[in-house]
């Protein structure tokens, strides 16, 4: 039977039926991406369009932002954040020696050129406990991570102690963090000054001077600790863990890295050089 013919018997105008076939086509070709977006949301909750977008095209999809977010709004699909975040720091009313930004001017082109450090609380349903991290400032990697009860500079030590089991960094790196208490502390200069790591603090009441590592607490409590209920330290610790070592360094996309995850940017750098040449380089500036 013609198509012609089964219009006519349908009582539908060929007009009509020439409109609305684009808009079925159509529905027909998002099946497969509308899948594929909600596979990938529901294995990264938080992301957002950009991220969905740059993942979608690490898959292989030829799909740009404009019809991942028509998708993405169908299905309510789109973040929202509904929970402020509030930059918290370290204690910093003491006595002991301040040392001067050293960040603030550097320009990092490079691994283990300049670590930073920060510290945040975790509210558990009857106490809280506190995370220390320390990051690379170029791939934005957790290189070195505490959690416990203690607010005291074992803390930050432990997290830092890790930093240096799992890299080597030659001469010339810096540290930098705010002039808390435990970073200020002489067992945790001392530990720095014996590895020849220079010494760098935001300066005084102004947290933004560490902004990339605020930026990472900010993407932890969004991502991970608004989203639990842990029920103790272990639970915590647990849960933590499996997203810092397993999702945040490993698979989550980072807007600065050019949308790639941590650990894949660092692989990324060992390529040959006429291999990676088609890469812009990689500058942080904090």
């Amino acid at each position: 039977m013609t198509m012609y013919r089964m219009c006519e018997l349908g009582h539908v105008s060929r007009a009509s039926l020439y409109r609305f076939a684009p808009e079925a086509s159509r529905a027909d070709g998002d099946l497969d991406l509308r899948n594929q977006i909600q596979r990938i949301a529901l294995e990264f909750p938080c992301y957002g369009r950009p991220r969905i977008t740059a993942e979608l095209q690490r898959r292989g999809w030829k799909v740009n932002h404009k019809r991942v977010r028509r998708i993405m709004k169908d299905d309510n699909l789109l973040c929202l954040r509904k929970r402020k975040f509030v930059v918290a720091t370290t204690d910093s009313n003491h006595n002991l020696r301040v040392y001067p930004n050293l960040a603030g001017s550097m320009e990092v082109t490079g691994l283990d050129q300049l670590w930073i450090a920060d510290i945040t609380y975790i509210r558990l349903e009857t106490e809280f406990i506190y995370l220390a991290v320390v990051l690379d400032a170029y791939s934005r990697r957790v290189i070195g991570w505490s959690l416990d009860r203690t607010l005291e500079d074992d803390l930050a030590i432990a997290a830092l102690q890790m930093a240096f089991r799992r890299r080597t960094p030659a001469d010339g790196l810096t540290h930098h963090s705010d002039r808390g208490v435990q970073y200020a502390s002489n067992d945790y200069t001392g530990l720095l000054k014996e590895r020849g790591v220079k010494i760098s603090m935001s300066r005084s009441g102004n947290p933004y001077d560490n902004a990339t590592c605020e930026s990472f607490m900010k993407t932890l409590k969004y991502e991970e600790v608004y989203r639990q209920e842990y029920r103790d330290l272990a639970d915590a610790r647990a849960s933590i863990e499996r997203f810092l070592e397993k999702v945040y360094n490993t698979k989550r996309l980072h807007s600065a890295l050019g949308y790639c995850p941590p650990v894949e940017f660092e692989r990324s750098l060992l390529i040959p050089p006429a291999l990676s040449a088609q890469q812009p380089p990689q500058q942080v500036t904090v």
